[in-house]
């Protein structure tokens, strides 16, 4: 209850400080300077709650705590840069927890210094001078020297010429006029002393102008006063998020270390148990101390995640159009006289109000309710809250604050403390996440609390152990084609989650390289190359490929086949040094393509496969990768040549049931084909006659009836009749054998279901 009393109280304080008159909006930007209130002046400078816990994330956000102890009511100054008051506004958590309630949260306006100052009685935008001031104030009572105490009513200030002298330009005096109790009295204005106005409350205007204009001396800071009203000493916690360098990691990895178990010389070695070490692992944290103060024994904590952010601008004043309504106004109307009728036709509920938007005159809209924000949880939840928070702290342990309840005590996450290190490090899974490096948090709890002065960096120890590590070469021609590099196999066995990051490799005493590692969980391995490995030389053969048809079968009149492409890649490894050496050799993976050989990688990522090789000293080592790739093709038989079919036929991996049918499909396409061919040989020969034919047409149109030629030509034509009607029976017969042999094939075709020959013994890749 107290939480959400407080919350209530604070929102309301809020919109009160919102709608508050401009003279008291910008009293509260020059509040460390203006003089009035003196015992409230008092107690926002005897106020005091200092910074005790920072929390920075990988996100780019920082999470700050303060908690200190206040005495009655009191206001507590802190001061932000411009940039960082919307995150404040959208983050910002008080908390007083001894009873009392915050009465409000004030801070400077966005606007521009010279539109502050015009609000002002006296304007002092433009430099203005003593006159310019006086002017403003006219009207006023003053009390003023010259040389003697006067006071008086001013009139305003009016400029004079005076004669110089012979020869010389007349001069322009600033006379001041005052209307005082003697009369009216006119002074010249370099005559007049100490200048007081009467009027209290402007007085207090303008000094409050002066404070104003000091505070835009530094434009990029805005003062936030947080108003406490209680009684009694009591503790208060303040929190928010703030715009935050993002920390970095960076390590040390030496590897002048002893190989593990009993002590083996170099060439007592086997090459699978070559480089195998516990390399000492150095890790720094480095941070930036952006804010606007210094942090004194600071408790710092270090998070890598990734929680969502954003800013939204809560600092610029938003201003609403809203329409304007009018009454509607009505002349003057006559009597009017009206015929008698069934019902009265007048419209009831005649609007009395419009609003005139843009010009036009429209019905007024309704009001929509306004919906609040209710805090979610129970009483026993908070309490909950309070008891965990309460037990955090005498632990010592800070809370993750990834969220409102982790900020106030919640113990939401386990925090293991390391005894002997120098940190301690805190994880939570999140169970919904898709992927480690998305719903994973870990953090760094720096145990010595830190002091770091303001706009400084720091680079803090956060792991100084031994790790399991073992040496290998890593090969690919991608990135290098001759020579492997010189890598690690990183084991993390501490208790640690290790932040990605660059590690400086020193081997033998001396500088051996740079490498860079993602993030390795606790028990997790990485793989890490630091230089290149002159010792040993790796060449690259060219591709073997084959092809050979694997499966054949036939269903409905199409030929379903599947063709495997098979390709081998041939590396060879030269070892020129003293010790066996462990190359892991990598090759891309490419989709579609399966591993032949060897049967499994030592290891497989996202991109590529990578093979151990064993290389003893001075000697050669190779290593053949093959791989296949099924393609899949249809074939409709009854479009396809004999050639296409034939080639099928003659693979040794079709059933004798596929063969026997492929076969009969061939028989029975060439049938078709001779019947086909058959009824081209007659077409031709009867077009052969008909052409004839239309030329004996031709001819016995010029010739004489009587004639023997003409004679002839009937004879002729009659005789070619008789055989165009016997090739035509021959044609029609010829087309209907087609038909049926046709219909035949295709019902043979569509009847077919014939399952590929059992899968043979594996072949050898091809060499």
């Amino acid at each position: 209850m107290a939480i959400r009393r407080f919350a209530a109280g604070l929102v309301l304080s809020l919109v009160l400080s919102c709608t508050a008159a401009p003279a008291e909006e910008l009293a509260a930007v020059g509040r460390e300077t203006a003089p009035p209130a003196p015992a409230a002046e008092a107690a926002a400078e005897d106020a005091a709650v200092p910074l005790t816990r920072v929390v920075l994330f990988s996100s780019g956000v920082g999470f700050f705590d303060r908690q200190g102890e206040i005495d009655g009511s009191a206001a507590v100054a802190l001061k932000f840069n411009t940039t960082d008051v919307n995150d404040l506004l959208k983050s910002l958590v008080v908390e007083d927890r001894g009873g009392g309630q915050i009465s409000a949260v004030t801070y400077g306006s966005k606007d521009p210094i010279t539109k502050t100052l015009k609000k002002f009685a006296i304007d002092l935008t433009g430099n203005p001078t003593l006159a310019a001031i006086l002017n403003q104030i006219r009207g006023e009572r003053i009390e003023f020297s010259a040389p003697g105490p006067l006071a008086g009513t001013l009139l305003g200030v009016e400029i004079r010429r005076r004669d110089a002298g012979q020869g010389k330009q007349p001069l322009e005096v600033e006379i001041m006029n005052v209307l005082t109790d003697d009369g009216l009295r006119s002074i010249p204005l370099d005559q007049v002393g100490a200048i007081r106005v009467a009027n209290a409350q402007l007085d207090k205007e303008f000094r409050q102008a002066l404070a104003v204009l000091a505070s835009g001396h530094d434009a990029d800071k805005k003062s936030v006063t947080l108003h406490f009203a209680g009684q009694g000493r009591r503790p208060v916690r303040v929190g928010y998020i703030q715009n935050a360098p993002i920390w970095k990691t960076s390590y040390r990895l030496v590897l002048d270390a002893k190989a593990t178990g009993d002590e083996k010389k170099e060439s007592d070695e086997k090459p699978g148990e070559a480089g195998r070490l516990q390399p000492l692992l150095q890790g720094w944290a480095i941070v930036e101390n952006t804010t606007e103060e210094d942090w004194k024994n600071v408790r710092l904590s270090l998070v890598s995640g990734r929680p969502v952010s954003f800013i939204m601008n809560l600092y610029d004043p938003l201003y609403v159009q809203r329409p304007t309504v009018e009454p509607e106004l009505f002349a003057g109307l006559r009597p009017q006289v009206y015929d008698a009728g069934d019902r009265d036709l007048l419209e009831p509920g005649l609007p009395a109000v419009r609003q005139n938007v843009g010009g036009k005159t429209a019905a007024k809209p309704t009001a929509g309710a306004m919906s609040g924000m209710g805090a979610r949880g129970s009483g026993s939840a908070k309490g909950d809250r309070r008891a965990a928070l309460a037990d955090a702290e005498s632990a010592g342990e800070p809370n993750l604050p990834v969220s409102g309840e982790a900020l106030f005590g919640r113990n939401g996450y386990a925090q293991p403390q390391a005894k002997d290190a120098a940190f301690s490090v805190t994880r939570a899974a999140d169970p919904g996440a898709q992927s480690g490096d998305v719903g994973e948090l870990f953090q760094y709890s720096i145990v010595p609390p830190v002091t770091l002065a303001r706009q400084e960096s720091a680079m803090l120890p956060i792991v100084d152990e031994q790790i399991s590590g073992r040496k290998l070469s890593v090969y690919n021609p991608a990135v290098q084609p001759k020579h492997p590099l010189s890598g690690l196999r990183l084991a993390n066995t501490t208790q640690l989650h290790l932040m990605q990051g660059p590690i400086t490799v020193f081997d033998g005493g001396a500088y051996a390289g740079d490498a860079q590692i993602e993030d390795i969980a606790p028990g997790a391995e990485r793989l890490v190359t630091y230089a290149i490995d002159l010792d040993v030389e790796c060449n690259q053969e060219a591709n073997a490929t084959s092809e050979e048809i694997t499966s054949v079968r036939l269903v409905k009149g199409v030929l379903y086949s599947e063709r495997k492409h098979v390709r081998s890649r041939k590396y060879k490894i030269k070892n020129s040094d003293e010790r066996a050496r462990t190359v892991l050799v990598e090759q891309p993976i490419v989709g579609g393509w399966n591993l032949v050989a060897p049967k499994e990688p030592t290891e497989k990522t996202r991109s590529v496969y990578r093979f151990a090789v064993d290389v003893e000293p001075k000697k050669s080592a190779a290593l053949e990768v093959a791989e296949d790739n099924v393609v899949s093709q249809q074939i409709q038989l009854a479009n396809s040549d004999d050639a296409t079919i034939r080639f099928f036929l003659a693979q040794r991996v079709i059933s004798a049931e596929v063969k026997a049918a492929l076969e009969k499909i061939i028989a029975m396409k060439a049938a078709l084909a001779a019947l086909v061919e058959q009824q081209k040989h007659l077409e031709s020969q009867l077009k052969s006659i008909t052409d004839e034919q239309q030329r004996i047409r031709q001819n016995m149109q010029q010739l004489d009836r009587n004639s023997d030629l003409y004679k002839r030509y009937v004879k002729k034509f009659g005789e070619q009749e008789d055989t165009v009607e016997g090739l035509g029976n021959q044609v029609k017969r010829l087309a209907d054998g087609e038909t049926a042999q046709r219909k035949a094939l295709d019902d043979f075709l569509l009847s077919l279901d014939l399952k590929p020959a059992p899968v043979a013994a594996e072949r050898a890749p091809a060499q």
